[in-house]
C-alpha cells in the first residue's frame, strides 16, 4: 500500500513538472462544464471567486483567462451597484502583480475580463474589481464595441438559453507593455460562449484597438488555434 502511494506521488510530480500550467481550482471546479479544467502551456496561477474563476499569468500580469457559470436565474437576480474600486490581488506574491499605478496615466482602460455587470452579490461585485481580472484595453473599445456587440448580446443569450452558459474571456498578443511592472498590453480580445445543453460554441474575436469593428463570430476550433488553449470543450455546432 505504501509503495502504491509512492508511484502515485512520483507520477503526480512528473505530471505537474511537464505539465506547469495545469491549473486545480479546487474551490470551483464547478465554474467549468463538467469540471473540464483548460489545457495551455502558459504558466499560471488559479483563482476562485465568487461567480467566475481566472486563470493568471504571473508573466503578462493579466488574465490567460477567466470563466463564468451563467444562466437565466443568476441574471435576472438582483444586480449590485458597480462599484469602481479597483484593488490589488494579495493573493499573488507582489512581483507577479499588476499595481493600480501601472494603469494610471497609461491610456488604457482597467478592463474587466469576467464583467462587472454580471455580478449579481456585493461580495461578487467587489471581487470584479480585483487587478488580477483586468486587462489593458482601449478605452473607446472597452466603453463601446466590446460593451455594445459582446457583452450585452451574450447576456441576452444567456436569457434566451434554456440552462447554463459558460463565458471563458481572455487577451493574447502584445501591442506593448504599461507600468513599472511591465503589464502586457494584448493585440487581441477573445469570448468563448459554451451553451452545454444545445452543445453548441462559437467565439468573439477582437482588436484591441479604439478603432475596431465587430465582426461575425468565429469556431471553436479556430480559437483555440489563435490562442492556443484547448478550453476541453467539444461542441457540436458553430454560432446560433
Amino acid at each position: 500500500m505504501q509503495n502504491s502511494w509512492i508511484i502515485r506521488i512520483v507520477i503526480f510530480s512528473i505530471f505537474l513538472i511537464v505539465n506547469p500550467a495545469w491549473a486545480l481550482f479546487d474551490q470551483c471546479r464547478d465554474y467549468f462544464p463538467e469540471e473540464r479544467i483548460p489545457i495551455t502551456q502558459e504558466k499560471g496561477r488559479d483563482l476562485c471567486f465568487d461567480g467566475f474563476a481566472i486563470f493568471y499569468s504571473p508573466t503578462t500580469k493579466k488574465p490567460i483567462y477567466a470563466v463564468e457559470r451563467l444562466n437565466r436565474a443568476r441574471l435576472t437576480a438582483q444586480h449590485q451597484q458597480r462599484t469602481n474600486q479597483f484593488y490589488e490581488e494579495a493573493r499573488l506574491p507582489f512581483a507577479d502583480r499588476s499595481l493600480l499605478s501601472d494603469y494610471k496615466n497609461s491610456g488604457y482602460d482597467r478592463g474587466h475580463n469576467a464583467p462587472a455587470g454580471d455580478m449579481t452579490t456585493e461580495r461578487s461585485m467587489a471581487q470584479s474589481f480585483s487587478l488580477a481580472n483586468m486587462m489593458p484595453q482601449a478605452r473607446e473599445n472597452n466603453r463601446g464595441v466590446w460593451a455594445r456587440s459582446v457583452e450585452s448580446p451574450i447576456r441576452k443569450y444567456v436569457m434566451r438559453a434554456g440552462g447554463d452558459v459558460y463565458v471563458y474571456t481572455g487577451s493574447v498578443g502584445i501591442a506593448g507593455r504599461i507600468g513599472k511592472n511591465q503589464v502586457v498590453v494584448p493585440t487581441h480580445l477573445f469570448k468563448l460562449v459554451f451553451d452545454i445543453q444545445k452543445q453548441n460554441a462559437w467565439a468573439y474575436w477582437v482588436e484591441n484597438t479604439d478603432q475596431a469593428q465587430i465582426t461575425e463570430p468565429i469556431s471553436y476550433a479556430e480559437l483555440v488555434r489563435l490562442t492556443g488553449i484547448d478550453f476541453q470543450i467539444k461542441p457540436s455546432l458553430k454560432a446560433p
